[in-house]
């Protein structure tokens, strides 16, 4: 009896655009405090007819790699799913703004000046 593979779709922010991808695993750091690890994307078939831009370019960005790390505070949300829809990235180069926002990181220091 073999154990049914979860699927997870990650929904995180990149550069002012929302990606959403598909993956078997994901979890927490590992080392790397403070990261969410996402590893062995899925995508669509190489067969369909219909070829999907966003899912494409998902497939070039994401070609050799095996893992990666996203920020915690990036991540917008996790479901695992039963079933894979489409990769993609909401926002695209005309809804993207100019002004990448700057993080903003409080340490609790001295307010004194």
């Amino acid at each position: 009896m073999s154990a049914k593979q979860r699927l997870y779709r990650v929904t995180f922010m990149n550069q002012g655009q929302t990606y959403e991808v598909y993956a078997r695993e994901v979890s927490h750091g590992g080392g790397m405090l403070g990261f969410v690890e996402i590893g062995k994307l899925v995508f669509g078939e190489k067969t369909t007819v219909v070829v999907d831009t966003s899912e494409e370019r998902l497939k070039q960005e994401f070609a050799d790699v095996e893992r990666f790390y996203v920020p915690v505070h990036a991540v917008v949300r996790i479901d695992e799913v039963s079933k894979r829809g489409p990769a993609r990235i909401v926002g695209g180069a005309e809804a993207a703004s100019k002004v990448t926002p700057f993080p903003l990181y409080t340490f609790g220091g001295d307010a004194k000046k």
